[in-house]
């Protein structure tokens, strides 16, 4: 394992160029941020083998993991998604025009919609989740199950605060 990073050189120039400064958040956001990007990166690749796009994965996903009958109303797709109504309905339409989901009338509420998934829409995000897992488990490959572990605790401990 190499003794110092790209982190590790950044960190040190500020220390040297601003020694009165504490530039320990670096030493642990920096990473995070730099660790993002190639996440960030691999969802990219694992989502286009299932010919889609992030944002529709976050949308599919949420109706996969809603069970049968795979539909939630629009409201429940943006407490999921943490997107504007208007993002989320330009998404609802991009994927009702592709076949991947369509839109019901809800008939507990004639008035409500609900937002099914389609046959085609849980085969790609089946396929995407297969891919996606894939590529996060190459991203931790070089960790054990331990520090997995042991990440995993202390970034849920820091994104409490968050959710």
């Amino acid at each position: 394992m190499p003794s110092s990073d790209e982190v590790d050189r950044i960190v040190d120039a500020w220390t040297r160029e601003r020694p009165d400064l504490d530039f320990a958040p670096l030493q642990v956001l920096s990473r995070v941020g730099r660790l993002s990007k190639h996440l960030d990166r691999a969802r990219r690749t694992a989502f286009a083998a299932s010919g889609l796009e992030a944002s529709e994965f976050d949308v599919l996903s949420a109706l996969r993991r809603a069970g049968e009958p795979y539909q939630l109303t629009p409201k429940a797709l943006l407490q999921q998604t943490l997107v504007s109504s208007g993002t989320m309905t330009n998404r609802i339409d991009r994927l009702v025009q592709r076949a991947l989901v369509e839109r019901r009338t809800d008939p507990n509420d004639g008035r409500g919609i609900l937002v099914v998934l389609t046959a085609e829409g849980r085969t790609r995000v089946d396929t995407a989740i297969s891919e996606l897992l894939a590529a996060e488990t190459e991203v931790l490959g070089g960790l054990s199950v331990l520090d997995q572990e042991r990440l995993a605790g202390l970034l849920r401990k820091l994104s409490l605060d968050f959710d």
